[in-house]
């Protein structure tokens, strides 16, 4: 039965991607033809692909909150390479990764297709990428980024970096707080987090080899940016996001006896 479970998963999922694969070589070329850059159709096209990818994963999704309707920045705690997905079918986003996913086999292209903007860590040029990003809010796309700047087990989070909000103050947007964990018989899943030394296969015949888990998304109360630092903004998000993680850890309480 697991052996079949996996089968069909990975026949599930190949067949996303490769329908997914061709919608963005079908973009790519409209750009080349119009010579025009299909932000908006990218993005929309993008959650709508996101969508089938996350449902042909293992997991049950519930979402409390409210979609903003204003263009914002949007920072998120980072569990694994699976949040992508699960937030990109919630509303037509791009997002900011490291440089080193723009190289990975076909889903660096397909990132780079659905409008994602990459950062080379310790490069020095962190100024041409607040530019990047100003300009992208600026132009009314939401921007999500994982300010953590690494995925974590999911049980506590690492220091916010401000340097990346300072988009949000440029380009006059607010900030949106976005708290995701991953649950199994309602304690923090062990399957999910991609952490460490995992590789991008072991880790998905792991998932798709295990049954379904829950998976919680909050929106939380947006963070206007006048009036405060980068610094600020960092530390605020984080201690909204880290409250709301902390309490509903310890609402669940222990385990229940098998």
């Amino acid at each position: 039965m697991a052996r079949l479970r996996l089968s069909l998963r990975l026949l599930h999922l190949a067949l996303v991607i490769a329908f997914g694969t061709l919608l963005a070589g079908i973009v790519s070329l409209c750009e080349r033809i119009v010579r025009h850059d299909l932000m908006p159709l990218r993005q929309r096209l993008t959650r709508w692909f996101l969508a089938r990818l996350g449902s042909a994963l293992p997991f049950r999704v519930r979402v409390e909150g409210e979609l903003p309707a204003q263009p914002m920045l949007w920072v998120a705690n980072h569990v694994s390479w699976t949040d992508i997905p699960l937030l990109g079918a919630l509303q037509p986003l791009s997002f900011l990764s490291k440089a080193e996913v723009r190289d990975w086999p076909l889903a660096g292209w397909l990132a780079h297709k659905g409008g994602t903007l990459f950062i080379r860590r310790g490069a020095g040029d962190s100024g041409q990428v607040r530019q990047q990003l100003t300009r992208h809010l600026q132009q009314g796309h939401h921007l999500l980024i994982f300010p953590e700047g690494t995925t974590t087990d999911g049980l506590a989070l690492r220091t916010f970096h401000g340097r990346l909000m300072s988009s949000a103050i440029d380009s006059g947007v607010a900030v949106q707080p976005v708290a995701i964990r991953y649950l199994r018989n309602g304690q923090p899943c062990p399957v999910a987090p991609f952490v460490g030394d995992d590789d991008m296969l072991s880790h998905l015949l792991r998932l798709l080899s295990a049954s379904a888990c829950d998976v919680e998304i909050r929106l939380l109360q947006p963070i206007p940016s006048q009036s405060c630092s980068r610094n600020e903004l960092a530390r605020h998000s984080q201690a909204i996001i880290a409250g709301v993680l902390q309490a509903d850890t310890a609402s669940q309480g222990p385990a229940e006896a098998a």
